[in-house]
């Protein structure tokens, strides 16, 4: 693609795309991206009427729902992809930093969509990203740091079901909420899932299909299930 689609993007879009459009861009390309990015921005203009606070662009793909938005504040250039849901109602918020892109179809939920008691809420730092199809069940805490690389289908659970009582069904039994912190420079592999109470160290690899149960180290590479160490970096 020659510079001048390149250097109009970006003039636009706030974002630098000089390393993103190869020569294998044509110019039918360009215009199927810079159509498509349109069109997210005018969401996003909707969108940004109901958030508690909002810098930069939004871009918010189709089926996109995001529900009580006034609990909802992100930093600059925000990316809902497609069919995305995020439910925003919770004590902490929904908090996101600059350049935080959450996949299609990716479920984030704080609270029970039929009431009950407010969860705690999300905070995502800068330039992560929630992969496609991830589940976020953030009723306890959960905090995301900066660069944080999120494959499809992860899953995080903040909480645990209550099971003490053998003579009371399960389901009445309620649940315990908890944490869940993945600090900077984390890559979460595909399919894997981080249950409550856990930290994922700086710098750290979760192998696809892990399933996360104890704290992990700065700086480790761990997998399988229970995800144990591999090896430092």
């Amino acid at each position: 693609m020659s510079s001048l689609p390149g250097k109009f993007i970006s003039k636009i879009s706030g974002l630098d795309f000089s390393d993103r459009f190869g020569p294998g861009w044509d110019k039918a390309s360009t215009f199927s991206v810079l159509l498509r990015m349109g069109i997210w921005w005018f969401r996003g203009l909707f969108l940004r009427l109901r958030m508690r606070s909002s810098k930069g662009m939004l871009l918010v793909g189709k089926g996109v729902t995001i529900r009580q938005a006034g609990s909802f504040k992100v930093g600059r250039n925000f990316v809902a992809q497609d069919h995305c849901e995020i439910n925003c109602l919770s004590q902490k918020g929904i908090v996101f930093g600059d350049k935080v892109t959450v996949g299609s179809y990716a479920i984030i939920r704080p609270t029970n969509l039929y009431g009950g008691e407010l969860g705690l809420g999300l905070k995502v730092g800068d330039n992560s990203s929630i992969g496609p199809y991830a589940y976020i069940g953030c009723s306890g805490y959960i905090e995301i740091g900066d660069n944080v690389m999120m494959s499809p289908r992860v899953s995080i659970y903040a909480e645990n079901h209550i099971f003490a009582d053998a003579e009371l069904p399960m389901i009445e039994q309620g649940v315990k909420r908890s944490f869940v912190k993945i600090e900077d420079d984390c890559w979460i592999a595909s399919n894997a899932v981080i249950l409550a109470g856990v930290t994922v160290g700086k710098g750290s690899v979760v192998a696809a299909g892990s399933i996360v149960t104890k704290d992990v180290p700065p700086y480790s590479i761990v997998g399988g299930n229970p995800a144990k160490l591999i090896k430092s970096r």
